[in-house]
């Protein structure tokens, strides 16, 4: 068989490679050709005419909306999230040779897929968190530059760069507070763009290029009532629900051609921004003002047990999830002008590196309770955690959960609830420790990462020690059979 293949995940950076990289090697292993298209954040190289000609099959594999889906209608389809793809590769193979033999290339069935194959796809939950981690994905880059220039416009000119002058009215070039104002201003005009790349990208995700300025003004309207991300969420959603309803209905052919660059932009965009402006848009300001202030009263115990709550969630599922909505919650405060969600984001952050860290160090400490694999994974666990790449810990998870998540969960709490204690603070969401010269009280947080890693590790490192310990007791023969024959004939 000649398969396709797509893999895609929110943030674009380890689980769309991972899946690759499974469904290539699952693939070799059954006997058929298999070409991956990754749509990740280094963009993605298109299937050629050529193979999509002679393709038997595709597989869907992604946790977002997979681009240009078109391409495929003539396909028999295979979807699923990508966790299934790194974990169970070889299930999704058979799938779609499966559906590939059910409609043969060149039969009545080939030419209606979906009528012929049951498509194994997600259901409505799943969806709503594609579109929802379509936005989330595209936000990612803007807040990881807007988080990243205006720490460091603090970094350079101190906190009271906010009272600043706009750069337009003049800039010294040799001065340090200028460069600080450019940088934090910058960030700033990024951060603007967050909630209505959000809000663009999810109706995106549901109703194609002809939702973007529903969803785009939508998030402009949520900015500018004071709903903020919360405004950007139901915009993007209401956009897209909208423009998909609208596309299903017929129209003369004279104005087939117009609808999707005029019509549908026009009538969706007056709609969804007539809508937040007049009806939800004060409702969600209230309950983003409520959750603002929840933040700013979160102190001392109640913050020092959210963290340990949100490092438990970044470690259950490592990437999956429960790990992302921690991820969403953390990138979503940084959109609230509160103190506390700058504290949350260092925690999640943190929290989100200890896992591989801990594995990492649990191989070099105790090379003989890993296997060889599983000692080589260990040593790449080293840079993915620093990196913020929790999904280095996923290998040692898949093959030994039951020891394996629970210490890495204690661990990551652990490393949380000290972030939070200590005042660690992060306008970046992303970057690992090569962002700690921006982080807030950076000795603290390498203590509370070291501190997690440790725990996790020597959690790690005492149930499969004593789990070897069981196994050898249990295949151990009693001798005290055998040595009751003997007994008796000396008697």
């Amino acid at each position: 068989m000649k398969l396709l293949a797509v893999t895609a995940c929110p943030t674009g950076i380890a689980h769309t490679y991972m899946a690759a990289e499974a469904l290539e090697v699952a693939a070799e292993e059954a006997g058929h050709e298999i070409v991956v298209e990754t749509q990740g954040s280094a963009g993605s190289t298109p299937f050629t005419p050529e193979q999509l000609a002679e393709a038997d099959a595709i597989i869907l594999a992604a946790d977002v909306e997979v681009r240009d889906k078109e391409r495929f209608a003539h396909l028999p389809t295979v979807t699923s999230g990508v966790k299934k793809a790194i974990g169970g590769a070889d299930g999704l193979i058979e799938q779609a040779v499966a559906a590939a033999e059910a409609a043969p290339k060149g039969s009545a069935a080939a030419a209606a897929p979906a009528l012929a194959v049951k498509q194994t796809g997600p259901g409505t939950a799943s969806k709503v968190r594609g579109w929802l981690m379509t936005g989330v994905s595209y936000v990612i880059p803007f807040v990881a530059a807007g988080g990243l220039l205006i720490a460091l416009g603090f970094a350079i000119g101190g906190y009271q760069i906010t009272d600043a002058p706009s750069v337009t009215k003049g800039f010294d070039w040799g001065s340090s507070t200028s460069w600080a104002a450019l940088m934090f201003q910058l960030g700033a005009l990024a951060f603007g763009l967050l909630v209505p790349v959000l809000a663009g990208f999810i109706a995106f995700a549901i109703a194609d290029r002809p939702a973007l300025v529903p969803g785009f003004v939508g998030g402009l309207v949520a900015v500018e009532t004071g709903a903020g991300f919360l405004g950007g969420l139901v915009a993007g959603l209401l956009a897209g629900g909208l423009i998909f309803w609208m596309k299903r209905i017929r129209v003369p052919r004279a104005l087939a051609g117009i609808m999707p660059v005029l019509v549908l932009p026009l009538i969706g965009t007056a709609i969804v921004g007539g809508i937040m402006f007049v009806v939800i848009g004060g409702p969600l300001a209230a309950a983003t003002t409520g959750l603002t202030n929840w933040l700013n009263s979160l102190s001392g115990t109640n913050a020092i047990l959210l963290g340990a709550l949100l490092g438990l969630m970044m470690a259950f599922d490592m990437g999956g999830p429960v790990n992302k909505a921690a991820y969403a919650f953390a990138v979503a405060g940084l959109s609230t002008p509160s103190n506390t969600a700058l504290l949350i984001m260092a925690a999640v952050m943190a929290a989100g590196m200890t896992p591989p860290l801990a594995m990492a160090l649990a191989t070099t400490v105790r090379k003989r309770l890993f296997s060889e694999v599983e000692r080589e994974n260990g040593r790449a666990a080293w840079l993915l955690g620093i990196s913020f790449i929790t999904e280095g810990a996923i290998p040692f998870a898949a093959g030994d959960p039951l020891r394996v998540i629970p210490s890495l969960m204690v661990g990551s709490a652990v490393t949380g609830s000290l972030s939070m204690a200590f005042g660690c603070t992060l306008r970046a969401p992303h970057g690992g420790i090569f962002v700690l010269p921006l982080i807030g009280n950076p000795f603290g947080y390498l203590i509370a990462i070291i501190a997690g890693t440790v725990v996790s590790a020597a959690l790690v490192i005492a149930l499969k020690t004593l789990g070897r310990r069981k196994t050898a007791a249990a295949e151990t023969p009693d001798t005290i059979p055998a040595a009751a024959p003997r007994a008796a004939a000396h008697a």
